[in-house]
């Protein structure tokens, strides 16, 4: 078939001809998979093909070998290997040849697949030659076969991992880009392909960085290129010192005078694309030390161990004036945009984010520019000394802010209604919203919000919400952590006397004709929530009344005809704020008898609401109607197995929706409110649901973070049935025993690693917890003793492995106990044997943990009562 045209009409505007024409290229893929990617990556590199052709089949090739599914990756990877090698060669020489035509699109993508190639190759130990061949070109005469041959480099660092080229080989690579760099390289495109290739290959730099020579070299070379003539080589250059800011911060120190030098003058002159990259180098080292500084907290073993060079520290009196001036550059449209981005607000997050790396020590040098601009007739310098003011409240303590706050709040109360300029009344409801967060609640020394200032705090936030949206949006923000912050207060709360006021303030910002803009409606809903959430017992009454009206809004979003298609996403959108508004009713009022009595009369309504969403379901909505399901289930307890039947297919198809994942780890969630809900009542749900639980579980598409909860689940069921869930033993047991043996295997890979390992090594704990106590007093327990011994030793490595946090450590002295509490003395030789399962009792019985205390102290109990037997 002639591939040429076929990929012009894959691009045709006429729908039909282009339908036709990937429909070709699909079968032709399927037929003859070699044919197809040789035919493609031979239209690739004929110069007499029209571009647009070349670089469809490029972009083709690319999408044959990498896909963002991983288990679509992984089927990918195996077709590729699988292809003969003189099919794979005759395509890597079409490549290869690629990288010197005229034509800049085609050698762009060819770079692309060169580098996916070798994503797949590397690894294996195939196609050794690659970084040889493609570093003999760097010394071509033609400057874009030199330019195409460092741009692959760049995107093959990004694709392979450092482990798989040699040290040789990487200095090669290092001392090509790096002279790509240099400025005696005249070429400008060069220069660009360079930079941008060095800055995925830091990666592999760590011995480099670690010679002095060779760090003093490539550092010279990036500071070099932030001064080059061309905005896009500085704008790369600086990417480049972000990414070392991290990568290699340790190694810093004798460059950061230099680089001081370079960012102010980038953050001051030059074009924004280069000056945000400057200020974010400053953000990019308040992170790292407030990482440091937070890691070492509770350690005060001196300064001298801790790993933190106090950079921010050093540079604050320069660093500060210049961020401050970068707030004057506001832009006239920022607050009405979403995902705006620009100089002042950067700025305004390097300042905070130096705000929580120094603490009090940032005050002194931003309270003048305040106090010097907070009053100017210009609405820019109003504008910045109020975000200077927002920006500085998390990190200093509250001893040093709460003087400076009790005067400003008075003045920015008064300018979020007087002032003319919405700018600044955004700003100042932003600022009010971060001081109720960082400077209210119980645990404040000195209260911030008084009798007296109260009911003036409240009239203003509510006079706000009817401004225009984004002003309105922060205002319904600030009221949010204004009730946040009375959770804990006790009886007659603040803001009791205003509940009614505010409540139906926030309704009414709901139902404005212009909610939808700047997230006004979703806001007005979150702070409904959250004064709901924080209310105390004496409104309790005014929340019950709340209930019909939620209620009735959710019953409109049902009614009514056919939504259009573009109506659709918000209609969900909607009924999910509906939803998870009723969710924290329920919650509420469930929490109390009273009010949970007189709340019952509404659950065979509020459930019949909830399946009808369900009904025009969208994920979305699924989600926080699954949610507020599982609250509803926790509240009605017994009474909710009268649901089961219709609600049943909904969490059958909750649970089957391993696509968006979200969902189906929150249906998990709900079938364990409903067991404890219902208990036994849940029996004749039990093989639907765990034949799909065991499903998901074996599905290599579902992703890891919903796995320890269905295990938790797998608990929550046979406690609920008892020994009723003899019958999946047979199943459940292996998978929970082959879980609790990867789990051993992949601790202390990284943070985040460790992290999944503990959270899975929980929910496989609660699963044999849950099981144990399932059967405990049954006739059925002998069936569990074959287990015991696995159970023992999987306790035994945790124990060993000494990267158990708390939780885990609570759950496993848990199952220690109930293995003992059922077993009796089956299992107290077992454990008798075991010199770990002591030490661990043991260590636990002296934790400073009262929670991991109490569990070991049952746990002895259960012990010695085993042993006695």
């Amino acid at each position: 078939m002639e591939v040429t045209q076929v990929l012009l009409n894959a691009q045709a505007i006429d729908g039909t001809v282009r339908k036709h024409a990937e429909e070709s290229l699909k079968q032709f893929q399927e037929q003859d998979l070699p044919l197809f990617l040789l035919s493609l990556s031979r239209e690739l590199a004929n110069e007499e093909r029209p571009v647009e052709s070349r670089k469809l089949a490029g972009l083709i090739l690319k999408n044959a070998l990498d896909a963002k599914e991983q288990h679509r990756k992984l089927d990918l990877v195996q077709r590729w290997l699988a292809l003969e090698t003189s099919v794979k060669t005759q395509i890597k020489m079409c490549l290869l040849q690629t990288l010197s035509s005229p034509v800049s699109d085609a050698r762009s993508t060819t770079s692309q697949v060169i580098a996916k190639v070798a994503g797949i190759e590397l690894p294996q130990k195939q196609w050794p030659e690659l970084i040889v061949s493609l570093l003999s070109n760097i010394h071509q005469l033609p400057a874009h076969v030199k330019q195409a041959t460092l741009e692959t480099l760049g995107y093959l660092c990004e694709e392979v991992s450092p482990d798989v080229v040699d040290q040789d080989q990487v200095n090669k690579i290092l001392t090509a880009v790096v002279q790509g760099m240099n400025t005696s390289e005249g070429n400008n495109d060069v220069r660009l392909a360079a930079t941008r290739a060095l800055y995925n290959a830091l990666g592999f730099a760590q011995a480099n960085f670690s010679n002095d020579m060779e760090r003093d070299y490539i550092m010279r070379v990036v500071c070099e290129a932030t001064l080059s003539s061309e905005v896009k080589i500085r704008q790369a250059a600086f990417e480049c010192l972000v990414s070392i800011s991290s990568t290699y911060y340790e190694k810093l120190a004798p460059y950061m005078q230099d680089i001081f030098t370079i960012t102010a003058k980038a953050v001051r002159e030059d074009q924004e694309p280069v000056a945000l990259q400057a200020i974010e180098f400053w953000s990019s080292i308040c992170d790292e030390e407030i990482d440091i500084l937070e890691d070492y907290a509770g350690d005060f073993s001196g300064d001298s161990d801790i790993p933190c060079f106090y950079f921010i520290k050093q540079a604050l009196p320069a660093l500060v004036p210049m961020l401050l001036e970068t707030l004057l550059k506001q832009e006239e449209d920022q607050d009405q945009e979403d995902g705006a981005w620009n100089i002042a607000m950067a700025g305004g997050t390097c300042l905070g984010l130096v705000a929580r790396t120094v603490g009090d020590d940032i005050v002194p040098l931003v309270m003048p520019f305040i106090e010097e601009n907070i009053t100017k007739p210009d609405w820019r310098q109003r504008e910045a000394a109020t975000y200077a003011f927002g920006s500085i409240l998390e990190g200093p303590s509250a001893n040093k802010l709460t003087p400076i706050v009790n005067v400003a709040l008075t003045f920015m109360l008064s300018a979020l209604t007087k002032d003319l300029n919405n700018h600044v009344k955004d700003t100042t409801a932003w600022t009010l919203g971060r001081i109720f967060e960082f400077l209210h609640g119980s645990t404040m020394d000195t209260p911030i919000i008084t009798p007296a200032n109260c009911q003036q705090i409240i009239t203003v936030l509510l006079q706000s919400m009817k401004d225009v949206p984004n002003v309105a949006e922060k205002a319904c923000g600030a009221l949010y952590f204004l009730a946040q912050g009375y959770e804990d207060f006790g009886p007659s709360p603040p803001l009791a006397p205003f509940f009614q006021e505010i409540v139906q303030a926030l309704l009414t910002v709901t139902h404005r004709a212009d909610a939808g803009e700047s997230r006004l409606r979703t806001a007005a809903y979150e702070a409904l929530n959250e004064v709901v959430r924080c209310s105390s017992e004496e409104t309790a009454p005014m929340v019950l009344q709340l209930v019909p009206v939620i209620m009735i809004e959710l019953h409109k979003t049902l009614e009514g005809q056919k939504v259009a298609s573009d109506e659709i996403e918000r209609q969900s959108e909607l009924q999910g704020l509906l939803c998870g508004c009723l969710q924290v009713i329920i919650q509420k009022l469930g929490s109390s008898e009273p009010t949970k009595y007189v709340f019952m009369q509404y659950a065979d309504q509020i459930m019949g609401l909830f399946l009808r969403v369900f009904a025009c379901r969208s994920a979305t909505v699924h989600e926080e109607a699954m949610l507020a399901i599982g609250a509803l289930a926790y509240t009605t307890g017994p009474d909710f197995a009268k649901y089961m039947p219709e609600f049943y297919k909904y969490l059958e198809m909750g649970l089957q929706n391993f696509e968006e994942y979200q969902i189906c780890a929150v249906t998990v969630g709900v079938v364990g409110d409903i067991c404890r809900a219902i208990e036994d009542k849940v029996l004749p749900y039990c093989d639907g649901i765990m034949t799909q639980l065991l499903k998901d579980l074996s599905s290599n598409q579902l992703h890891r973070s919903v796995k320890p909860p269905i295990f938790s689940c797998f608990g929550d069921i046979a406690l609920a049935i008892g020994d009723n869930f003899e019958k999946y033993l047979m199943y459940a047991m292996p998978m929970i025993q082959s879980a609790a043996e990867m789990s051993v295997h992949t601790a202390g890979a990284d943070d985040e690693m460790t992290e999944y390992t503990n959270s899975l090594r929980n929910g496989i704990l609660e699963a044999y917890s849950g099981i144990f106590q399932g059967f405990k007093n049954s006739p059925k327990t002998q069936l569990l003793i074959s287990y015991a011994p696995h159970i023992l030793q999987f306790l035994d490595s945790i124990y060993m492995g000494k990267d158990m946090d708390e939780v885990v450590m609570k759950t496993a002295i848990g199952v220690l106990g109930d293995l003992a509490d059922t077993l009796g003395s089956n299992a107290g030789s077992l454990i008798q044997q075991s010199q770990s399962c002591r030490d661990f009792l043991n260590e636990c019985l002296s934790s400073e943990d009262n929670l991991i205390k109490e569990s070991a102290e049952w746990a002895k109990s259960a012990i010695s009562r085993a042993i006695s037997v």
